[in-house]
């Protein structure tokens, strides 16, 4: 029933930026935590950043921490992740995540806390 999709994928230069979306249907998003998560080819799928439900708790990978900035908006029920100062090794597919975390304003990190996911956007950062 929870429909994640993500757009703002592509392709971009060292040093420059990008932001993504992910829309969610299906569900009140407010009661729901988020979360964007990686995968480069040939490896796993890693935690990127996560925000709460409220949007008052958020979390980042060490990876992105000054660079990435994870937001989301309950009125458009979207989430956002601005990203500035991209580097190569930023490359990978980028999924959305979701968890219904009602009532608590926790935020998770790991894949298998996460029960519904997007489809994933390209972004690729090369000169």
């Amino acid at each position: 029933q929870v429909q994640l999709v993500e757009s703002g994928g592509g392709l971009v230069r060292p040093g420059g930026s990008l932001r993504l979306s992910c829309a969610l249907s299906g569900r009140t998003f407010s009661t729901y935590a988020m979360a964007w998560f990686r995968q480069a080819p040939g490896k796993e799928r890693e935690f990127v950043a996560a925000i709460s439900r409220s949007g008052g708790n958020t979390d980042y990978a060490s990876a992105v921490k000054g660079r990435f900035t994870i937001s989301r908006d309950n009125t458009k029920i979207t989430m956002y992740l601005q990203m500035n100062s991209l580097k190569p090794e930023d490359t990978a597919v980028y999924y959305c995540a979701s968890r219904n975390t009602y009532p608590s304003d926790d935020y998770y990190r790991a894949v298998y806390d996460y029960p519904y996911w997007g489809q994933g956007t390209q972004v690729t950062v090369s000169s």
